[in-house]
């Protein structure tokens, strides 16, 4: 029996998610694994639109298969490989991604809430090195994930206020790699982001209110039109950062 720990607001929304997505024609794993080995031969798989909702997809190789508009909820991923592939507008909520590889994939306006990360025998997070993550909804824990060279435009991995049973959860990306990832305009408020590794990052427009950054690098980063207000930086690091004196909240720190 699967082990998921979860905020009981959020795993009946997440329900109610994973239930109105479902709309393609549903799978079974070995259909999938049927589907991916005779289009190795022609090209990509075109898996688009179809319901792998709840299903054992571990260690399978996804690269570059088209899977635009799938339903992925609550998909056991582990290991799986999805590096290049097309995964736009997908719904992984739920979804078990340790060490799963999705470098370089696209995952526009895709939606990662409470994805699960931790337990079984695999300890390693996701790597999203080099994807492209803008306008994705993402309430995860991240922690010590790969997200080098990222895309995350406009991408919204903040706190819902309004939704409390939503607000009890946050986006953690402590000790993550986003080093020269694209942040433009992305929302990061509440975030746990201590000692995570922004280097050269485009944080241009992000709002970072109330998130908790202590020990984060943040060297020749472009901060420009951030907003840091209330956020923790004790020991952040910001030699080199451009656009200090149009950020908010950052005042303390670069009299």
């Amino acid at each position: 029996m699967r082990r998921r720990v979860w905020n009981i607001g959020i795993a009946s929304a997440l329900l109610g998610l994973g239930r109105a997505r479902a709309a393609g024609e549903r799978l079974t794993a070995e259909q999938v694994r049927e589907r991916l080995a005779a289009a190795a031969a022609q090209g990509p798989a075109d898996l688009s639109g179809h319901d792998l909702s709840d299903l054992d997809l571990s260690r399978i190789d996804f690269r570059r298969a088209r899977l635009a508009g799938a339903n992925l909820f609550a998909s056991k991923l582990v290991l799986s490989r999805f590096d290049g592939a097309d995964l736009t507008r997908v719904n992984l909520n739920g979804a078990w991604l340790m060490g799963t590889d999705f470098s370089g994939a696209t995952l526009v306006g895709s939606s990662l809430l409470s994805v699960v990360v931790l337990g079984g025998e695999v300890k390693a997070p996701p790597n999203f090195a080099g994807a492209d993550l803008s306008g994705a909804r993402i309430i995860a824990d991240f922690p010590g994930a790969n997200l080098r060279r990222a895309k995350l435009v406009k991408a919204n991995l903040g706190v819902n206020i309004k939704n409390q049973g939503m607000g009890q959860m946050r986006t953690d990306l402590s000790g993550a790699d986003l080093s020269d990832a694209d942040l433009d305009g992305a929302d990061l408020n509440r975030s746990l982001m201590s000692f995570a590794k922004l280097v050269n990052a485009n944080l241009r427009g992000v709002n970072f209110f109330n998130a908790k950054m202590a020990g984060a690098d943040l060297r020749g980063a472009d901060v420009s039109g951030a907003d840091f207000t209330d956020a923790v930086l004790d020991g952040v690091v910001l030699t080199g950062a451009k656009g200090l004196d149009s950020a908010k909240g950052l005042g303390h720190l670069v009299r």
